[in-house]
């Protein structure tokens, strides 16, 4: 039996969502329904369809009260939705259903895992959010919470570690049946740890230990750990907040983490052998991943920054917060290598391909324009001429508007730049990366839709994302060398 608070938000949902024409949302993005979106949460596929559930505050367009919301699809780009799968509406989580995951029972339903938040008034006079997780059951479209809530608690997490800082469950299920989940959590001196846990059943949970611990090297608290194996390595995704810049390889504030190593099932230890950031544009968080029927990992962020949320087109939106554009996974020489699921190319129409074009100065092209585009670069130096001193591409482009991506080839860094695209506000508007490239010669490919873009570089190296809000009529694109290019160009119109 649904609750009203839960029917209260379903009822609002459906209306609000009648007011928010296709138009105005990403076209093959997933966008909340209503309202707010924030973290990617409950990544599956079952009943033949993935599920994504998120963040969600249907009521306004900032975050509140937290919900799950809820979409289907059957390629990963077109997205239907359903009803909110959970309302705050129990004791144990009052003050909001946090992030959590999804895994398939023995008999067919679906388990979802979520943090329960309930805030309680301090000595200080302040509030703290009191963390636990709980679980809810349901048919991919209705489902009822656990009457034993919550099924971890304070007393289930080592000693010293912060009751307030302990979310974000990851679950799955082992080969021998039993289950097993991650969670975000502060250790005694406050610094990130993930907490192992397992389960016969995936009800009844009991802590196993500490499966890795950040010790004050990347930011302070991880949240929205993922974690799994991805050709013959294992993969921890984390999302760890008040970072430090590293070099090009880590951003200030909240970023996206991988560690790459071998876990050892046996004594359930995991060896970091490498680590990276996951996204270097401005704009993605919280990843979570699906393994697909056929066998791939696919990955999905929150494409938004905490640091940028006030960036937006006005404030009276009826929407605000979209998912990246689903990406397949793998580990190539220690690397985690990323690319869009192959599903976009079936969306590829009305392709337009130049070789060798000569670039010195700007240049624009027939056939090339549009905010929901495919574009795939080869940047290389003229044959017979120096090394040239900066490349870059300007798209959502009109005489008032452009973003831009530049590639200075003697520094070995690509920037992602935004500052002309409409904004008011003097936030993040740039991100710099260091990518390898050889003498000169770069591969991108670029994703364009309405409100965003996404960058892969050298077959999926590196990817940056950003958000962008430039108005729609500003669609052309641009190139431009300082010194001389010979590019080649391959576009697509996304349909």
């Amino acid at each position: 039996m649904t609750s009203q608070t839960l029917r209260e938000a379903r009822k609002y949902e459906e209306a609000s969502e009648k007011m928010i024409s296709p138009e105005e949302r990403p076209a093959f993005h997933l966008s909340t329904r209503t309202g707010w979106m924030n973290d990617p949460n409950g990544f599956s596929w079952y009943n033949g369809k993935y599920h994504l559930f998120y963040q969600y505050n249907p009521y306004e367009s900032h975050w509140g009260p937290m919900h799950w919301g809820h979409a289907v699809s059957g390629d990963l780009l077109h997205w239907e939705y359903l009803p909110a799968a959970l309302a705050p509406d129990e004791a144990y989580d009052r003050d909001g259903c946090f992030s959590g995951n999804a895994v398939t029972l023995p008999d067919g339903r679906q388990l979802l895992m979520y943090t329960g938040v309930v805030r309680e008034r301090l000595e200080s006079g302040g509030c703290s959010e009191v963390q636990t997780q709980c679980l809810a059951v349901g048919d991919g479209t209705d489902y009822v919470k656990y009457a034993n809530n919550p099924v971890l608690n304070e007393k289930d997490i080592p000693e010293g570690s912060s009751r307030f800082d302990f979310r974000d469950p990851k679950i799955w299920q082992e080969e021998d049946g039993s289950y097993r989940c991650i969670a975000g959590n502060r250790d005694a001196e406050g610094s990130g740890q993930i907490l192992l846990f397992s389960s016969p059943d995936g009800f009844g949970w009991k802590y196993e230990k500490v499966l890795a611990a950040n010790k004050d090297r990347f930011g302070k608290m991880w949240e929205c750990p993922d974690f799994f194996p991805l050709d013959g390595k294992w993969v921890l995704l984390v999302s760890p907040q008040d970072m430090l810049p590293s070099g090009f390889e880590y951003h200030n504030g909240n970023g996206t983490l991988c560690l790459i190593g071998d876990y050892d099932k046996e004594t359930e230890a995991f060896t970091e052998e490498a680590n990276q950031a996951v996204d270097y544009g401005i704009d993605f968080y919280a990843p979570q991943t699906v393994l697909t029927p056929d066998g791939r990992r696919v990955m999905i962020g929150w494409m938004q920054n905490w640091d940028t949320c006030n960036h937006r087109r006005r404030h009276d939106e009826p929407w605000f917060g979209q998912m990246s554009l689903p990406r397949e996974l793998s580990v190539k020489n220690g690397r985690l290598i990323q690319n869009p699921v192959r599903e976009l190319e079936e969306m590829r129409r009305n392709r337009v391909a130049y070789e060798k074009v000569t670039v010195s100065g700007a240049v624009k092209l027939d056939g090339i324009k549009g905010r929901r585009v495919d574009m795939e670069l080869t940047i290389r130096p003229e044959e017979g001429c120096d090394l040239y001193r900066k490349f870059a591409v300007r798209f959502a482009q009109n005489d008032a508007y452009h973003t831009s991506l530049s590639f200075r080839p003697g520094e070995s860094v690509l920037k992602v730049d935004r500052k002309f695209s409409g904004s008011r506000r003097a936030i993040i508007h740039q991100r710099r990366s260091r990518v390898n490239h050889d003498g000169g010669i770069l591969k991108l490919r670029i994703v364009l839709d309405r409100f965003s873009a996404e960058v892969f570089v050298n077959d999926g190296e590196q990817a940056l994302s950003a958000v962008l809000y430039t108005e729609q009529k500003a669609d052309g694109i641009s190139f431009i060398a300082d010194g001389t290019v010979s590019l080649d160009v391959v576009k697509y119109d996304l349909m």
